[in-house]
């Protein structure tokens, strides 16, 4: 599917401050075809995560919107990565993906690595100063590198980009939304991707990312 997306979000399940559906709402309101519910998860609570947003997919359908089902896999040791990201994708999980290196935060090095070596992984959440090799490993794994609007996350943008285009990574834009006005608008989105120092053409290319090739590539 085409269109507008957000490929991370949170809700209430963690530290977000919208029940899914209110969510769900106001993505529909703001033109969004496709929202991922990407709840922060470790070994305690994948499986709960993944059991509570179920049901609310015939919800978002009624609004025009296709919910995925996923986590954001947070603050996880590096060698646990795997084995969890596995264990989100036979517990259902329509989208995986893993909190990186942002600067802002005391992620455990060797995350991003871990990340792009595994193929149960589909985005690398604001990954920081991400090395080439890790770029040429995602795209081996088919795993998007995130460009985020979130504050501080979005430091690395610029780095972010340039990564991807030398290794031939995907990219994807997102909000890694938690409140209401964290919420992107189409305009929001495409300054996000071109103050990340994407090019018209390739601005164009990202905000339209057809989610379904590329979740089942």
């Amino acid at each position: 599917m085409s269109g507008m997306y957000d490929l991370h979000t949170h809700t209430i399940h963690s530290d977000g401050d919208m029940l899914p559906i209110e969510l769900i709402r106001r993505m529909a309101v703001l033109g969004y075809s496709t929202v991922a519910i990407t709840d922060h998860v470790d070994t305690s609570n994948v499986r709960t995560v993944l059991a509570a947003l179920e049901p609310v997919k015939e919800s978002a359908q009624l609004f025009g919107v296709t919910l995925l089902c996923g986590v954001e896999i947070t603050h996880v040791p590096p060698a646990q990565i795997a084995d969890l990201a596995q264990q989100a994708k036979d517990a259902g999980a329509d989208i995986v993906i893993v909190h990186g290196e942002t600067p802002v935060e005391p992620v455990a090095p060797g995350t991003n690595h871990a990340t792009c070596t595994c193929r149960y992984v589909d985005v690398l959440a604001h990954p920081g100063i991400v090395t080439a090799e890790d770029a040429r490993q995602a795209v081996k794994n088919n795993i998007a590198l995130e460009i985020t609007s979130r504050g501080g996350h979005n430091r690395t943008n610029g780095y972010v980009v340039q990564a991807a285009r030398e290794a031939g990574c995907q990219i994807v834009v997102d909000s890694d939304a938690h409140s209401p006005h964290d919420l992107l608008d189409e305009r929001a989105r495409f300054l996000v991707a071109k103050g990340a120092g994407l090019s018209d053409a390739e601005c164009r290319d990202v905000l339209t990312l057809n989610i379904d090739r590329f979740l089942s590539s």
